[in-house]
């Protein structure tokens, strides 16, 4: 049994690659503690739905150990399999379906099933219990997987791009559900999406992947209280001396960007030590989307 201090999720030191060749990930490790809602970002091909099918049991990791609600992946009890709930890409089986029939069909396999949940947000689509599933539109089906992940009752909720497909008024009315679902059930969320300004709203924290390796690990927050973005414009040739402090500094035309954690005072240093010349350096305001591009880069 998770006592309330253990983590929901616990992955350490995991290592993962294509056959024989190259590395997705090495030593991998990180904590999903209880009643936060965490997003797992990344450049396609950097392992975030690779990391969801480890944690579901269904690829076996090469090595490392990943729990969850204190036991080993491969040997969860079926009782702890019905605390998860898991949405793949926001697709719904079974379409032929109605509204209605895919609910008590569900609702056989979950003895937790909450159906208010389900009809609640079925309410807010304004679509008949009769209509089939097969007639709806993408953004109308992706409510109807979120009814059911809702219905579930789970104390983790695991979802994969949820919003591949999903105009901004359905993507809204997603995230706008599924936080205040969450934050009012204490549920505990781990997800992953490539519309990053989404999840701006909804994660309480994130992880940040690059090729091989977590990038930073931390709340939304402190990430965009802590990370900045400068500028400052020069007229001449910029050569940028290594400095892991100094975060894929750049130069278009005459504007010069970098990033950094370490402050104004320490990029001034910088670019005092090093003999580039500047008279206007700011720190810009920057969303998450920003922070993103700025510590992976925009290529």
């Amino acid at each position: 049994m998770l006592n309330e201090q253990e983590p929901v999720i616990s992955v350490k030191n995991l290592t993962q690659r294509y056959g024989k060749g190259r590395i997705i990930y090495s030593d991998l490790s990180f904590d999903v503690p209880k009643g936060r809602i965490l997003g797992l970002l990344g450049k396609n091909g950097t392992g975030k739905t690779t990391t969801i099918n480890i944690l579901m049991g269904y690829l076996r990791p090469q090595s490392g150990e990943c729990r969850i609600f204190g036991e080993s992946i491969t040997e969860l009890r079926p009782e702890t399999r019905a605390r998860i709930a898991l949405l793949i890409e926001g697709h719904v089986q079974y379409a032929f379906m109605t509204i209605e029939q895919i609910e008590k069909f569900y609702s056989k396999f979950y003895p937790r099933w909450n159906r208010d949940a389900y009809y609640e947000l079925m309410r807010k689509l304004k679509v008949s219990p009769n209509q089939r599933i097969s007639t709806m539109s993408c953004g109308q089906r992706s409510q109807v997987a979120l009814g059911l992940i809702l219905a579930q009752n789970a104390d983790l909720l695991v979802l994969d791009d949820f919003s591949l497909g999903l105009d901004p008024g359905y993507r809204r009315l997603f995230i706008d559900y599924l936080r205040e679902f969450a934050k009012a059930e204490d549920k505990t969320v781990f997800m992953t999406s490539h519309i990053i300004q989404d999840l701006e709203c909804l994660i309480d924290d994130c992880i940040i992947l690059d090729y091989g390796k977590i990038l930073t690990h931390m709340p939304v927050d402190k990430l965009l209280a802590d990370f900045g973005r400068y500028t400052f414009h020069t007229d001449t040739d910029v050569i940028f001396p290594d400095d892991p402090k100094i975060i894929n500094p750049g130069k278009i035309r005459n504007e010069v960007e970098l990033y950094s954690f370490d402050g104004v005072d320490y990029v001034k240093h910088y670019l005092e030590s090093n003999g580039i010349s500047q008279n206007d350096l700011a720190r810009k305001p920057m969303s998450l989307e920003d922070a993103f591009i700025g510590l992976t880069g925009k290529y």
